[in-house]
């Protein structure tokens, strides 16, 4: 199908529909198709992407400088940003992908009732997959690959300030669906930067199956409005580090600075630091002062603010706030009890970290806080479907039904029960 900017409303209806019917008929291949076929596919794919990196950078260059043009901040500026370091990043997680088990028709439950059933859980593809997503044009070789892997068919609808890009990569997958012989519907891309497409997804129960939104807190919270489709979604990653009276000094320097600042643009950065009140004199002025010598604003409470100058006043809404900037929040808080209540009133059940050596400590906060991902001793940027040996993930889901964390190729599957018999007939 070819790429138009804009459609008008009769064009946009019927191409809504096409795409959705097209995934539908995709899906009834892609779900019986063999791994071997799916990874020949996911190779072909990272093969192309390397192939046409040069294309691929030409068009995120057209996105870039559209971006500035419109003011774009930084941080959403480095969201958009490929280089051939990140290209080279999108091929080797879809190989990384096709080296993974294929989880489609896993038995992964069996048993055998008294009166002989054999009984199987086995896993299936959930379907048609649509995946909303703003600014990172990775994710379109990510959410296609993914799809890929675990059989599902995929409508991938990107952000508009990466139109061009997403098309280039885009156009990489199809090659790749079409070299391993199966159908280039399989993941399609919504041809328009037109908004009422999104609303158009969300009225499409009989096409699509889950719809997966990735972006700002704007976006996921109209998705679970509106949408009739179900929905597995994060709202914000309002991420905290909290740095126990038991921590060591130079273990929490070195999270707390990389969780901040290694890229402050993802979902998994912290926002957030706290602080043990235990240890507010030899902790809190190095942790502080690393982070404004990086470059970072510091809104601090009145004990950060008297470490230096150049912190400014933290505001009730700071404490709720995903920057996805180089600003962050700090405080000192009451012990672990302290960080717990804290994280209860103001996380966005995403990622959160506990800095210590204490083991009670660490285990107290592992199992109280009510997130998706919690980290003992290690940064919160290492929440991510790739670190977690999943090779790529759609999003982080803060979802408590069906998939929590990284959703990856097992998270894209259901199941179903498959009885085997011996002509037994219920009394």
């Amino acid at each position: 199908m070819s790429v138009a900017e804009t459609l008008n409303d009769e064009a946009l209806a019927e191409t809504m529909t096409a795409i959705g019917q097209a995934a539908r008929r995709a899906m009834a291949d892609l779900g019986q198709a063999p791994r071997a076929v799916k990874d020949r596919a996911l190779l072909a794919q990272a093969a192309a992407i390397r192939a046409r990196a040069s294309e691929i950078l030409e068009a995120n260059a057209q996105d870039m400088a559209d971006a500035r043009a419109a003011g774009l901040s930084a941080a959403m500026l480095d969201r958009l940003l490929l280089t051939a370091g990140r290209i080279e990043g999108m091929a080797g997680g879809i190989e990384a992908i096709a080296e993974l088990p294929d989880p489609v028709g896993e038995e992964f439950a069996s048993w055998t009732q008294p009166n002989g059933l054999r009984i199987a859980r086995v896993r299936v593809p959930l379907g048609v997959i649509a995946v909303i997503y703003e600014s990172r044009p990775n994710v379109t070789a990510d959410a296609g690959a993914l799809c890929l892997k675990s059989g599902n068919a995929a409508i991938l609808r990107g952000g508009s300030e990466s139109f061009r890009s997403s098309g280039a990569i885009h156009a990489c997958l199809t090659a790749g669906l079409a070299e391993a012989g199966l159908p280039e519907a399989a993941i399609q891309r919504v041809p328009t930067r037109d908004r009422a497409a999104v609303g158009h997804m969300f009225q499409m129960p009989e096409h699509i199956d889950i719809i997966v939104p990735r972006g700002g807190k704007g976006l996921i919270e109209r998705v679970q409005r509106e949408s009739r489709v179900p929905v597995i979604a994060h709202l914000d990653g309002n991420c905290h580090v909290y740095v126990d009276g038991a921590a060591s000094l130079e273990t929490a320097r070195a999270i707390s600075l990389n969780a901040k600042m290694r890229r402050t643009g993802i979902c998994g950065a912290s926002e957030t630091l706290l602080v043990d009140r235990a240890v507010a004199d030899s902790h809190l002025p190095p942790l502080v002062r690393d982070l404004l010598e990086a470059g970072c604003e510091v809104r601090g409470d009145a004990a950060a603010r008297a470490v230096d100058d150049r912190v400014v006043p933290v505001e009730a809404g700071d404490w709720d706030t995903e920057y996805l900037d180089k600003i962050i929040a700090v405080g000192l808080v009451d012990g672990v009890e302290g960080a717990l209540a804290h994280i209860d009133s103001h996380g966005s059940h995403h990622t959160d970290c506990i800095v210590t050596e204490d083991g009670a400590a660490a285990e107290r906060f592992l199992g109280a806080v009510d997130s998706a991902i919690v980290l003992l001793n290690a940064s919160t940027q290492f929440a991510d479907g790739g670190e977690f040996g999943m090779g790529a993930e759609i999003g982080i889901s803060t979802n408590r039904l069906h998939a929590r964390g990284p959703v990856g190729v097992e998270q894209l599957t259901s199941y179903k029960y498959v009885v085997r018999g011996d002509g037994q007939t219920r009394p």
